[in-house]
């Protein structure tokens, strides 16, 4: 039985959050974490906190049932496009520049392998 867990509004760019999930999709959840707890990118504090969600919203879902014993694995990892705030710089000759401050979403489900 599969369990969700989601983070939403994160405020960082979808690309940057994508290419930490690329890393961790079909991995096994003690292994993701602890790549995750020594991965150099900020977007890895968060993600990690995610997966170990998904890992308690498992047990919660299987009565209590450990997840070590389990070998559960990161079966899905999705990262959406969240809400853009469009913020306005000072340019040279009066004008304003748009800046972009992105956001995204993400879905980890986390599956027993058999």
């Amino acid at each position: 039985m599969e369990a969700i867990a989601k983070l939403n509004n994160y405020p960082t760019s979808p690309r940057k959050m994508r290419l930490l999930a690329d890393v961790v999709r079909g991995m096994e959840v003690e292994k993701a974490l602890a790549l995750l707890e020594f991965h150099p990118q900020h977007n890895a504090t968060p993600l990690a906190k995610l997966v170990k969600s998904a890992i308690s919203n498992w047990e919660q879902k299987n009565d209590g049932q450990s997840a070590a014993d389990a070998a559960l694995v990161v079966k899905t990892i999705f990262v959406d496009g969240g809400r853009t705030l469009r913020r306005m710089r000072p340019a040279p000759q009066g004008r304003g520049y748009r800046i972009r401050k992105r956001s995204n979403h993400v879905t980890v489900i986390v599956d027993s392998k058999n």
